[in-house]
């Protein structure tokens, strides 16, 4: 028989302040969603008015709860990612008082993005620090369907992280819901979603597997043949199939066309220089009422009172710094891209060059992960259109000349020789990889494939015309 003891044990665990939690979220926030945090907070908190002046920051003196510098926020970025997230049990107020702070936090009328419910369930997982910190940067680099089209290689690259963290990390993700997240791609995604249902030994996982272009084509009797079952078979396993989702994160996009607004927008003044400007000019003005701070000092205020007002004027000015930071960040990234980026935003795509997030946090006394909180899910208009700032950060390859091009350029210029192929003799991926060669850009077959799949170009039989 087993024997059973008790034992005590003391730990230390660092706890995320609900008002640095949000500091995070703002940073993150895209300029739609931020607007609409800051509208929730003028509803539900009395102390913040919207002011059309400009603003200047109490000056009664820091509060030490608070943060009040960038760097600080980037320590706090850092930590938080480096540590389990334990939320505190303790607490000096009375249960309507967290009842109530707790909506001034929670409470977003944004809906839920696909990013948010993945990191809810991060949050919920019981991992070493290293997998949880590379698990936050694949939650930061999946596209709006939950894909990832870059591989561990490149996002190690990316942020200074080790392959086997971001392998472990990448299967704790897939594993989340909804099925299929974290995939390459279409065809990776698909096969997730079937081991979830009914394991990797049934037929519709071996079709996908192994025979989706054939299944792409209807060649059913060709795939029965294979998989030793008839055709009546694949023809209701093709049905099966046909009723798993190209795209799992869909369900996190309730328009499925939605509008976006850039946060940045990049363009040339009078004399032709690139200049960067925020798009949050329509965002609310936000300062602390002179009111509800001198009522704190009158005598007769019921002590529940007062401690209440300075509650919301602590979160108010929390808020207001929050809003702050976030701006001058995106600002100062922003700056970088043009200076690194000159010939992109003359040229176009082809002349992007590859850049990291590590480049961006080395120049501006930043972490990496604190850059890649702030570009995801940020858009930037440039005078080569519209496009995702993480696009900018991209690894990529050195041509024969000496010149750096990004991965987005060699996609390019795929693309760009696939529209003058010969329709009646497209060109191979060994084909396409020699014309690049002689361009001065090397790269493997494999890569080329990679590429063309990313481009939704067809194999080059597929392609042929008669």
């Amino acid at each position: 028989m087993s024997d059973f003891s008790l034992h005590q044990s003391l730990s230390q665990q660092q706890t995320l302040a609900p008002q640095m939690r949000k500091s995070l979220e703002i940073l993150q926030a895209g300029t739609m969603e931020l607007s609409q945090i800051i509208t929730q907070a003028l509803e539900l908190n009395p102390v913040l008015e919207d002011v059309t002046e400009s603003i200047s920051l109490d000056e009664d003196g820091p509060d030490p709860e608070e943060a009040d510098s960038l760097e600080y926020l980037n320590d706090t970025d850092d930590d938080w990612r480096d540590r389990a997230i334990m939320e505190g049990k303790s607490s000096p107020w009375t249960n309507d008082d967290e009842e109530r702070r707790q909506r001034i936090y929670d409470s977003i009328v944004a809906p839920m993005t696909l990013q948010q419910h993945l990191q809810q369930q991060l949050d919920l997982s019981m991992v070493e620090l290293e997998v949880r910190k590379a698990a936050q940067a694949i939650l930061g680099n999946l596209d709006g369907r939950g894909f990832l089209d870059l591989s561990s290689r490149e996002l190690g690259i990316r942020l200074a992280i080790k392959p086997a963290h971001l392998k472990t990390a990448l299967k704790l993700i897939q594993s989340f819901d909804p099925a299929g997240i974290g995939a390459s791609g279409i065809p990776e995604s698909l096969l997730l979603q079937l081991d979830r249902q009914s394991g990797q030994e049934t037929i519709e996982y071996k079709i996908v597997r192994d025979h989706l272009e054939d299944l792409a084509r209807k060649h059913h009797p060709r795939i029965a043949k294979a998989l030793g079952t008839s055709v009546e078979r694949i023809a209701e396993a093709a049905s099966r199939i046909g009723r798993l989702t190209p795209n799992p994160g869909g369900d996190f996009d309730p328009t499925g066309n939605p509008y976006v607004l850039p946060d940045v927008i990049i363009e040339r003044n009078d004399d032709g220089v690139l200049e960067a400007r925020l798009t949050g000019e329509h965002l609310p003005n936000l300062r602390i009422n002179d009111f509800y701070k001198d009522m704190i000092g009158k005598d007769g205020v019921d002590a529940k009172a007062r401690q209440f007002l300075r509650d919301q004027i602590r979160d108010g000015r929390s808020l207001i710094r929050s809003v702050s930071l976030r701006q001058e960040t995106i600002l100062a990234i922003a700056h970088q891209l043009i200076d690194r980026q000159q010939e992109f935003f003359k040229k176009g795509s082809r002349h992007l060059r590859p850049l990291t997030m590590n480049d961006i946090a080395d120049a501006l006394g930043m972490h990496a992960t604190t850059v890649s909180r702030a570009v995801a899910g940020k858009y930037i208009h440039t005078p080569q259109g519209l496009m995702e700032m993480r696009a900018f950060f991209a690894t990529g390859y050195q041509t024969e000349g000496g010149a750096d091009i990004s991965n987005a350029g060699v996609r390019e210029a795929i693309q760009q020789l696939v529209a003058a192929e010969n329709p009646t003799k497209p060109l191979s991926d060994e084909s396409l990889m020699k014309a690049l060669a002689k361009q001065g850009i090397t790269v493997a077959r494999r890569t080329v494939a990679k590429y063309r799949e990313q481009l939704n170009i067809l194999p080059s039989h597929l392609r042929k015309t008669f």
